[in-house]
Protein backbone atom coordinates (compact mmCIF):
# COMPACT_ATOMS: atom_id res chain seq x y z
CA UNK A 1 0.00 0.00 0.00
CA UNK A 2 0.78 3.74 -0.09
CA UNK A 3 2.89 5.45 2.18
CA UNK A 4 2.17 9.07 3.78
CA UNK A 5 5.81 9.81 2.25
CA UNK A 6 4.44 8.78 -1.48
CA UNK A 7 1.43 11.02 -0.64
CA UNK A 8 3.53 14.07 0.18
CA UNK A 9 5.44 13.33 -3.31
CA UNK A 10 2.10 13.09 -5.17
CA UNK A 11 1.09 16.18 -4.15
CA UNK A 12 3.87 18.28 -4.00
CA UNK A 13 4.36 16.77 -8.31
CA UNK A 14 0.20 18.20 -8.50
CA UNK A 15 1.34 21.39 -6.47
CA UNK A 16 4.25 22.00 -9.23
CA UNK A 17 2.37 21.08 -12.36
CA UNK A 18 -0.86 23.11 -10.97
CA UNK A 19 1.74 26.02 -10.90
CA UNK A 20 3.20 25.13 -14.47
CA UNK A 21 0.53 24.94 -16.06
CA UNK A 22 -1.15 28.22 -14.30
CA UNK A 23 2.49 29.86 -15.64
CA UNK A 24 1.01 28.63 -18.78
CA UNK A 25 -2.05 30.14 -18.52
CA UNK A 26 -0.78 33.42 -17.44
CA UNK A 27 1.94 33.60 -20.54
CA UNK A 28 -1.52 33.47 -23.02
CA UNK A 29 -3.22 35.88 -21.00
CA UNK A 30 -0.19 38.71 -21.17
CA UNK A 31 0.26 37.61 -24.92
CA UNK A 32 -3.15 37.61 -25.88
CA UNK A 33 -2.72 41.01 -28.11
CA UNK A 34 0.83 40.12 -29.70
CA UNK A 35 0.69 39.72 -33.23
CA UNK A 36 1.19 36.03 -34.03
CA UNK A 37 1.13 34.51 -30.76
CA UNK A 38 -0.81 31.04 -30.73
CA UNK A 39 -2.59 29.96 -27.70
CA UNK A 40 -0.86 27.31 -26.02
CA UNK A 41 -2.02 24.37 -23.56
CA UNK A 42 -0.34 22.37 -20.69
CA UNK A 43 0.72 19.33 -21.19
CA UNK A 44 -0.04 16.67 -18.86
CA UNK A 45 1.80 13.08 -18.18
CA UNK A 46 0.49 11.05 -15.70
CA UNK A 47 3.50 9.26 -13.60
CA UNK A 48 4.29 5.82 -14.03
CA UNK A 49 2.15 3.76 -11.48
CA UNK A 50 3.96 0.96 -8.93
CA UNK A 51 2.50 -1.94 -8.01
CA UNK A 52 3.04 -3.73 -4.68
CA UNK A 53 1.24 -6.94 -4.04
CA UNK A 54 -0.53 -6.63 -7.31
CA UNK A 55 -1.95 -4.33 -6.77
CA UNK A 56 -1.28 -0.80 -8.38
CA UNK A 57 -1.41 2.88 -7.37
CA UNK A 58 -1.12 5.83 -9.02
CA UNK A 59 1.76 8.31 -8.30
CA UNK A 60 0.08 11.55 -10.10
CA UNK A 61 0.84 13.86 -12.75
CA UNK A 62 3.89 15.94 -14.14
CA UNK A 63 3.23 19.26 -16.50
CA UNK A 64 5.81 18.70 -19.09
CA UNK A 65 5.52 22.05 -21.23
CA UNK A 66 3.06 23.26 -23.31
CA UNK A 67 1.66 22.98 -26.87
CA UNK A 68 0.90 25.48 -29.16
CA UNK A 69 -2.70 25.23 -31.18
CA UNK A 70 -1.63 25.36 -34.48
CA UNK A 71 -3.21 24.32 -37.93
CA UNK A 72 -0.54 24.01 -40.19
CA UNK A 73 -3.20 23.33 -43.31
CA UNK A 74 -5.44 26.30 -42.08
CA UNK A 75 -2.16 28.49 -42.05
CA UNK A 76 -1.25 27.35 -45.49
CA UNK A 77 -4.58 28.17 -46.89
CA UNK A 78 -4.80 31.43 -45.10
CA UNK A 79 -1.25 32.57 -46.36
CA UNK A 80 -2.41 31.26 -49.92
CA UNK A 81 -5.72 33.55 -49.74
CA UNK A 82 -3.81 36.08 -48.66
CA UNK A 83 -1.24 36.20 -51.19
CA UNK A 84 -3.98 36.57 -53.64
CA UNK A 85 -6.08 39.42 -51.27
CA UNK A 86 -3.28 41.51 -51.41
CA UNK A 87 -2.45 41.09 -55.23
CA UNK A 88 -5.88 42.14 -56.56
CA UNK A 89 -6.21 44.85 -54.17
CA UNK A 90 -2.45 46.26 -55.25
CA UNK A 91 -3.92 46.11 -58.48
CA UNK A 92 -7.37 47.76 -57.47
CA UNK A 93 -5.97 50.81 -56.05
CA UNK A 94 -3.43 51.16 -59.09
CA UNK A 95 -6.57 50.64 -61.91
CA UNK A 96 -8.87 53.30 -59.63
CA UNK A 97 -5.92 55.69 -60.37
CA UNK A 98 -5.99 54.97 -64.08
CA UNK A 99 -9.65 54.90 -64.26
CA UNK A 100 -10.00 58.13 -62.99
CA UNK A 101 -8.18 59.64 -65.44
CA UNK A 102 -10.75 59.24 -68.12
CA UNK A 103 -13.77 59.65 -65.61
CA UNK A 104 -15.29 63.09 -66.39
CA UNK A 105 -16.36 65.59 -63.90
CA UNK A 106 -20.05 65.22 -63.68
CA UNK A 107 -20.04 68.03 -60.57
CA UNK A 108 -18.98 70.66 -63.44
CA UNK A 109 -20.22 72.42 -66.23
CA UNK A 110 -17.24 72.72 -67.79
CA UNK A 111 -15.33 69.70 -68.81
CA UNK A 112 -13.15 68.31 -66.69
CA UNK A 113 -9.44 67.76 -67.92
CA UNK A 114 -8.55 64.53 -69.40
CA UNK A 115 -12.51 64.63 -71.14
CA UNK A 116 -10.94 63.28 -73.97
CA UNK A 117 -14.48 61.99 -74.78
CA UNK A 118 -16.30 65.33 -75.16
CA UNK A 119 -12.90 66.42 -76.67
CA UNK A 120 -13.59 64.51 -79.67
CA UNK A 121 -16.90 65.76 -79.98
CA UNK A 122 -16.15 68.94 -80.09
CA UNK A 123 -13.66 69.06 -82.26
CA UNK A 124 -15.48 67.50 -84.56
CA UNK A 125 -18.23 70.09 -83.74
CA UNK A 126 -15.99 73.37 -84.76
CA UNK A 127 -15.41 72.25 -88.09
CA UNK A 128 -19.40 72.25 -88.58
CA UNK A 129 -19.32 75.78 -87.22
CA UNK A 130 -16.77 76.19 -89.87
CA UNK A 131 -18.68 74.88 -92.40
CA UNK A 132 -21.57 77.34 -92.34
CA UNK A 133 -19.12 80.27 -91.81
CA UNK A 134 -15.44 79.25 -93.73
CA UNK A 135 -13.98 82.85 -93.98
CA UNK A 136 -15.07 83.69 -90.02
CA UNK A 137 -11.61 83.90 -88.21
CA UNK A 138 -13.63 83.25 -84.73
CA UNK A 139 -15.06 80.35 -86.43
CA UNK A 140 -11.11 79.18 -87.56
CA UNK A 141 -9.96 80.10 -84.17
CA UNK A 142 -12.34 77.73 -82.73
CA UNK A 143 -11.22 74.69 -84.68
CA UNK A 144 -7.54 75.63 -83.46
CA UNK A 145 -8.62 75.83 -79.75
CA UNK A 146 -10.65 72.47 -79.78
CA UNK A 147 -7.94 71.37 -81.26
CA UNK A 148 -5.40 72.01 -78.79
CA UNK A 149 -7.93 70.91 -75.89
CA UNK A 150 -7.67 67.60 -77.11
CA UNK A 151 -4.48 66.94 -78.03
CA UNK A 152 -3.38 68.19 -74.40
CA UNK A 153 -6.13 65.99 -72.91
CA UNK A 154 -4.77 63.14 -74.81
CA UNK A 155 -0.72 64.00 -74.02
CA UNK A 156 -1.72 64.90 -70.74
CA UNK A 157 -3.55 61.61 -69.85
CA UNK A 158 -0.35 59.56 -71.35
CA UNK A 159 1.94 61.60 -69.17
CA UNK A 160 -0.33 60.71 -66.18
CA UNK A 161 -0.31 57.06 -67.28
CA UNK A 162 3.65 57.23 -67.51
CA UNK A 163 3.63 58.65 -64.29
CA UNK A 164 2.04 56.45 -62.53
CA UNK A 165 3.37 53.29 -64.31
CA UNK A 166 7.11 55.00 -63.09
CA UNK A 167 5.23 55.11 -59.35
CA UNK A 168 4.25 51.51 -59.56
CA UNK A 169 7.90 50.83 -60.65
CA UNK A 170 9.10 52.29 -57.36
CA UNK A 171 6.77 50.94 -54.77
CA UNK A 172 7.30 47.52 -56.69
CA UNK A 173 10.96 47.91 -56.58
CA UNK A 174 10.84 48.72 -52.54
CA UNK A 175 9.44 45.22 -52.06
CA UNK A 176 12.63 43.78 -52.53
CA UNK A 177 14.41 44.83 -49.38
CA UNK A 178 10.97 43.83 -47.38
CA UNK A 179 11.32 40.01 -48.90
CA UNK A 180 15.02 39.86 -48.27
CA UNK A 181 14.24 40.98 -44.87
CA UNK A 182 11.60 38.06 -43.89
CA UNK A 183 13.37 35.49 -45.74
CA UNK A 184 16.26 36.49 -43.35
CA UNK A 185 14.27 35.97 -40.39
CA UNK A 186 12.44 33.10 -41.51
CA UNK A 187 16.15 31.44 -42.28
CA UNK A 188 17.29 32.23 -38.89
CA UNK A 189 14.27 31.07 -36.93
CA UNK A 190 14.53 28.09 -38.98
CA UNK A 191 17.99 27.51 -37.88
CA UNK A 192 17.05 27.69 -33.83
CA UNK A 193 13.61 25.34 -34.01
CA UNK A 194 15.75 22.69 -35.68
CA UNK A 195 18.23 23.41 -33.54
CA UNK A 196 16.02 23.59 -30.34
CA UNK A 197 12.79 21.72 -31.31
CA UNK A 198 13.54 19.54 -34.12
CA UNK A 199 10.67 16.67 -33.10
CA UNK A 200 8.30 19.18 -31.55
CA UNK A 201 6.63 22.24 -31.03
CA UNK A 202 8.77 25.65 -30.79
CA UNK A 203 6.42 27.64 -29.45
CA UNK A 204 6.79 31.46 -29.99
CA UNK A 205 10.01 30.55 -32.33
CA UNK A 206 7.38 28.96 -34.83
CA UNK A 207 4.74 31.85 -34.04
CA UNK A 208 7.27 34.29 -35.32
CA UNK A 209 8.18 31.80 -38.28
CA UNK A 210 4.87 31.92 -39.44
CA UNK A 211 4.23 35.73 -38.33
CA UNK A 212 7.37 36.35 -41.25
CA UNK A 213 5.49 33.73 -43.62
CA UNK A 214 2.31 35.58 -43.47
CA UNK A 215 3.98 38.83 -44.11
CA UNK A 216 5.63 37.35 -46.98
CA UNK A 217 3.03 35.74 -48.34
CA UNK A 218 1.09 39.39 -48.74
CA UNK A 219 4.35 40.60 -50.71
CA UNK A 220 4.81 37.67 -53.26
CA UNK A 221 3.15 34.64 -53.80
CA UNK A 222 5.22 31.64 -52.09
CA UNK A 223 5.16 27.87 -51.39
CA UNK A 224 6.22 26.23 -48.26
CA UNK A 225 7.59 22.49 -48.07
CA UNK A 226 8.14 20.74 -44.89
CA UNK A 227 11.50 19.72 -44.37
CA UNK A 228 13.48 17.45 -41.17
CA UNK A 229 13.95 18.53 -37.97
CA UNK A 230 10.62 20.77 -37.79
CA UNK A 231 12.42 23.28 -40.74
CA UNK A 232 10.50 24.90 -43.71
CA UNK A 233 11.50 25.94 -47.54
CA UNK A 234 10.32 28.24 -48.95
CA UNK A 235 10.15 29.06 -52.65
CA UNK A 236 7.97 31.69 -55.15
CA UNK A 237 5.11 30.23 -57.03
CA UNK A 238 6.82 29.22 -60.10
CA UNK A 239 9.57 27.60 -57.55
CA UNK A 240 12.46 29.99 -56.98
CA UNK A 241 14.08 29.12 -54.19
CA UNK A 242 14.33 32.09 -51.32
CA UNK A 243 14.66 29.97 -48.20
CA UNK A 244 16.57 26.71 -47.69
CA UNK A 245 16.98 25.69 -43.78
CA UNK A 246 19.24 28.42 -42.26
CA UNK A 247 20.01 29.78 -45.70
CA UNK A 248 18.15 32.79 -47.39
CA UNK A 249 18.39 33.50 -51.17
CA UNK A 250 18.47 37.11 -51.65
CA UNK A 251 16.10 38.77 -54.36
CA UNK A 252 17.84 40.98 -56.70
CA UNK A 253 16.99 44.34 -58.84
CA UNK A 254 17.68 45.18 -61.95
CA UNK A 255 16.50 47.81 -64.89
CA UNK A 256 15.64 45.63 -68.22
CA UNK A 257 14.03 48.31 -71.01
CA UNK A 258 13.39 51.09 -68.47
CA UNK A 259 11.79 49.17 -65.89
CA UNK A 260 12.41 47.44 -62.59
CA UNK A 261 12.81 43.55 -63.24
CA UNK A 262 13.46 40.62 -60.64
CA UNK A 263 16.18 38.16 -59.95
CA UNK A 264 16.57 35.50 -57.94
CA UNK A 265 20.04 33.28 -58.16
CA UNK A 266 20.90 35.41 -61.83
CA UNK A 267 17.23 34.63 -62.97
CA UNK A 268 14.54 36.95 -63.91
CA UNK A 269 11.43 35.91 -62.60
CA UNK A 270 9.59 39.20 -63.15
CA UNK A 271 6.74 37.13 -65.59
CA UNK A 272 6.60 34.33 -62.58
CA UNK A 273 6.22 37.03 -59.88
CA UNK A 274 3.53 39.52 -62.33
CA UNK A 275 1.08 35.73 -61.73
CA UNK A 276 2.08 34.78 -58.36
CA UNK A 277 0.40 36.72 -55.98
CA UNK A 278 1.19 39.34 -53.31
CA UNK A 279 0.90 42.79 -53.67
CA UNK A 280 3.96 42.78 -56.01
CA UNK A 281 1.91 40.80 -58.54
CA UNK A 282 -0.33 43.16 -58.27
CA UNK A 283 2.01 45.97 -58.82
CA UNK A 284 2.96 43.91 -62.00
CA UNK A 285 -0.21 43.59 -63.37
CA UNK A 286 -0.99 47.06 -63.18
CA UNK A 287 2.99 48.37 -64.15
CA UNK A 288 3.26 45.94 -67.07
CA UNK A 289 -0.50 44.83 -68.51
CA UNK A 290 -3.00 47.78 -67.50
CA UNK A 291 -1.37 51.08 -68.38
CA UNK A 292 0.49 49.42 -71.12
CA UNK A 293 -3.00 48.39 -72.57
CA UNK A 294 -4.28 51.88 -71.76
CA UNK A 295 -1.38 53.91 -73.40
CA UNK A 296 -1.44 51.38 -76.72
CA UNK A 297 -5.36 52.38 -76.39
CA UNK A 298 -4.81 55.94 -76.41
CA UNK A 299 -1.91 55.60 -78.89
CA UNK A 300 -3.96 54.71 -81.44
CA UNK A 301 -6.70 57.07 -80.71
CA UNK A 302 -4.05 59.98 -81.11
CA UNK A 303 -2.09 58.80 -84.21
CA UNK A 304 -5.32 57.87 -86.02
CA UNK A 305 -7.46 61.39 -85.30
CA UNK A 306 -3.98 62.94 -86.17
CA UNK A 307 -3.27 61.60 -89.58
CA UNK A 308 -6.51 61.17 -90.57
CA UNK A 309 -7.20 64.97 -89.66
CA UNK A 310 -4.19 66.52 -91.32
CA UNK A 311 -4.71 64.33 -94.29
CA UNK A 312 -8.13 65.42 -95.02
CA UNK A 313 -6.94 69.39 -94.23
CA UNK A 314 -4.10 68.57 -96.48
CA UNK A 315 -6.51 67.73 -99.62
CA UNK A 316 -8.37 71.02 -99.48
CA UNK A 317 -7.22 74.64 -99.94
CA UNK A 318 -6.49 77.17 -97.24
CA UNK A 319 -7.72 80.81 -96.51
CA UNK A 320 -4.78 81.68 -98.63
CA UNK A 321 -5.44 79.80 -101.60
CA UNK A 322 -2.77 77.14 -100.70
CA UNK A 323 -3.12 73.42 -101.01
CA UNK A 324 -0.86 71.12 -99.07
CA UNK A 325 2.59 69.52 -99.79
CA UNK A 326 5.09 67.20 -98.89
CA UNK A 327 7.28 70.23 -98.43
CA UNK A 328 5.15 72.29 -97.38
CA UNK A 329 1.76 70.09 -95.25
CA UNK A 330 -0.85 72.01 -93.59
CA UNK A 331 -1.08 69.50 -90.45
CA UNK A 332 -3.29 70.61 -87.61
CA UNK A 333 -1.82 68.10 -85.54
CA UNK A 334 1.86 67.36 -85.70
CA UNK A 335 2.28 64.02 -87.77
CA UNK A 336 3.33 60.38 -85.99
CA UNK A 337 5.75 58.24 -87.60
CA UNK A 338 4.46 55.44 -85.21
CA UNK A 339 1.41 54.15 -83.53
CA UNK A 340 3.90 53.76 -80.28
CA UNK A 341 3.99 57.33 -78.34
CA UNK A 342 1.19 59.26 -80.61
CA UNK A 343 -0.64 60.01 -77.78
CA UNK A 344 2.16 61.41 -75.70
CA UNK A 345 3.47 63.65 -78.39
CA UNK A 346 0.16 64.67 -79.56
CA UNK A 347 0.55 68.41 -80.06
CA UNK A 348 -1.59 71.00 -82.63
CA UNK A 349 1.51 72.96 -84.61
CA UNK A 350 -0.99 75.05 -86.93
CA UNK A 351 -0.20 78.43 -85.47
CA UNK A 352 -2.26 80.17 -88.27
CA UNK A 353 -5.94 79.43 -88.63
CA UNK A 354 -5.72 80.87 -91.96
CA UNK A 355 -3.99 77.19 -92.92
CA UNK A 356 -7.10 75.98 -92.17
CA UNK A 357 -8.24 74.57 -95.46
CA UNK A 358 -12.16 74.72 -95.45
CA UNK A 359 -12.30 74.90 -99.28
CA UNK A 360 -11.89 71.79 -101.44
CA UNK A 361 -8.95 71.32 -103.64
CA UNK A 362 -8.83 74.15 -106.21
CA UNK A 363 -12.04 76.06 -104.80
CA UNK A 364 -12.30 79.53 -103.72
CA UNK A 365 -12.04 80.86 -100.59
CA UNK A 366 -15.85 80.48 -99.47
CA UNK A 367 -16.05 77.28 -100.63
CA UNK A 368 -16.82 74.97 -97.46
CA UNK A 369 -16.68 71.65 -99.01
CA UNK A 370 -13.64 70.25 -97.14
CA UNK A 371 -14.97 71.51 -94.24
CA UNK A 372 -17.96 69.14 -94.71
CA UNK A 373 -15.68 66.34 -94.98
CA UNK A 374 -13.44 67.35 -92.15
CA UNK A 375 -16.79 67.43 -89.76
CA UNK A 376 -17.92 64.21 -91.67
CA UNK A 377 -14.54 62.44 -90.16
CA UNK A 378 -16.06 62.44 -86.99
CA UNK A 379 -19.04 59.92 -88.16
CA UNK A 380 -16.48 57.49 -89.49
CA UNK A 381 -14.50 54.49 -88.95
CA UNK A 382 -11.58 55.89 -88.98
CA UNK A 383 -9.80 54.24 -85.65
CA UNK A 384 -9.65 50.41 -85.79
CA UNK A 385 -12.73 50.07 -88.32
CA UNK A 386 -14.26 52.33 -85.35
CA UNK A 387 -15.54 56.22 -85.05
CA UNK A 388 -12.85 57.98 -82.95
CA UNK A 389 -15.97 58.70 -80.50
CA UNK A 390 -16.96 55.26 -79.82
CA UNK A 391 -13.32 53.66 -80.29
CA UNK A 392 -12.58 56.02 -77.20
CA UNK A 393 -16.01 55.18 -75.66
CA UNK A 394 -15.71 51.52 -75.83
CA UNK A 395 -12.12 52.12 -74.28
CA UNK A 396 -13.60 53.60 -71.08
CA UNK A 397 -16.18 50.75 -70.75
CA UNK A 398 -13.47 48.02 -71.19
CA UNK A 399 -11.66 49.91 -68.86
CA UNK A 400 -14.44 49.48 -66.60
CA UNK A 401 -15.09 46.09 -66.70
CA UNK A 402 -12.05 45.49 -65.85
CA UNK A 403 -12.00 47.57 -62.75
CA UNK A 404 -15.50 46.00 -61.39
CA UNK A 405 -14.03 42.69 -62.57
CA UNK A 406 -10.76 42.63 -60.24
CA UNK A 407 -13.19 44.68 -57.37
CA UNK A 408 -15.62 41.54 -57.47
CA UNK A 409 -12.60 39.25 -57.17
CA UNK A 410 -10.52 41.29 -54.53
CA UNK A 411 -14.36 41.58 -52.64
CA UNK A 412 -14.56 37.59 -52.81
CA UNK A 413 -10.83 37.34 -51.82
CA UNK A 414 -11.00 39.41 -48.84
CA UNK A 415 -14.29 37.91 -47.58
CA UNK A 416 -12.49 33.76 -47.61
CA UNK A 417 -9.55 35.66 -45.83
CA UNK A 418 -12.15 36.85 -42.87
CA UNK A 419 -13.19 33.24 -42.81
CA UNK A 420 -10.13 31.68 -42.84
CA UNK A 421 -8.89 33.89 -39.97
CA UNK A 422 -12.05 33.29 -37.93
CA UNK A 423 -12.00 29.74 -38.38
CA UNK A 424 -7.67 30.00 -37.61
CA UNK A 425 -8.55 31.98 -34.28
CA UNK A 426 -11.14 29.92 -33.20
CA UNK A 427 -8.65 27.31 -32.48
CA UNK A 428 -5.62 29.67 -32.19
CA UNK A 429 -5.64 32.75 -30.80
CA UNK A 430 -6.19 33.73 -27.21
CA UNK A 431 -9.74 33.86 -25.74
CA UNK A 432 -9.69 35.47 -22.54
CA UNK A 433 -12.88 33.76 -21.24
CA UNK A 434 -11.15 30.26 -22.01
CA UNK A 435 -8.20 31.31 -20.18
CA UNK A 436 -10.26 32.60 -16.97
CA UNK A 437 -12.18 29.55 -16.73
CA UNK A 438 -8.74 27.25 -17.52
CA UNK A 439 -6.82 29.67 -14.19
CA UNK A 440 -10.72 28.93 -12.21
CA UNK A 441 -10.01 25.46 -12.55
CA UNK A 442 -6.28 25.23 -12.04
CA UNK A 443 -6.75 27.77 -9.15
CA UNK A 444 -9.62 25.08 -7.60
CA UNK A 445 -7.14 22.25 -8.69
CA UNK A 446 -4.09 23.86 -6.35
CA UNK A 447 -6.32 24.26 -3.38
CA UNK A 448 -7.33 21.29 -3.26
CA UNK A 449 -3.46 19.66 -3.49
CA UNK A 450 -2.54 22.51 -0.84
CA UNK A 451 -5.77 21.09 1.02
CA UNK A 452 -4.33 17.41 1.27
CA UNK A 453 -1.20 18.67 1.66
CA UNK A 454 -1.66 19.92 4.84
CA UNK A 455 -4.12 17.32 6.13
CA UNK A 456 -1.26 15.14 5.08
CA UNK A 457 0.81 17.16 7.33
CA UNK A 458 -1.23 17.04 10.17
CA UNK A 459 -2.10 13.26 10.08
CA UNK A 460 2.43 13.05 10.12
CA UNK A 461 1.97 15.27 13.14
CA UNK A 462 -0.19 13.27 15.17
CA UNK A 463 1.65 10.25 13.94
CA UNK A 464 5.02 11.73 15.64
CA UNK A 465 3.19 12.83 18.41
CA UNK A 466 1.96 9.74 19.60
CA UNK A 467 -0.89 9.36 22.33
CA UNK A 468 -1.93 13.27 21.75
CA UNK A 469 -4.90 13.36 19.49
CA UNK A 470 -4.41 16.23 16.42
CA UNK A 471 -7.17 17.81 14.90
CA UNK A 472 -7.55 17.57 11.17
CA UNK A 473 -8.70 20.87 9.99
Amino acid sequence: MGTISSAFSIMSGALNADQEALNVVANNVANASTPGYTEETPDWQENQSIEINGVSYGQGVTETGATSQRNRVLETQLDQQQQLAASSSSRLTALDTLQALFTPDTGSTSSKAGDIGSDITSFFDSFSSLEANPTNNSDRQAVLSAAGTLSADISGAAASLNSQRSALDQEASGVTSQVNSLTTSIAQLNQQIQSTSPNADAGTLEDQRQEDISQLSQLVGINQITTEDNGLEITTTSGALLVSGSTSVQMTNGTVNGVTDFFVSNQDITAQLTTGGGSLGGYLTARDTDIPGALSSLDQLAYSISTSVNAQNNAGTDYDGNTGTTAAPLNIFNEPTTVAGSALNMSVVMTDPNQISAAGAGDGTGDSSNATALYDLGSKAIVNGQTATNYYSNFVSTLGSTVSGVETENTAQTAAVTQLQTQYDSLSSVNLNDEASAMSTLERSYQAASQVFTMLNTIMNSALNLGVETAVS
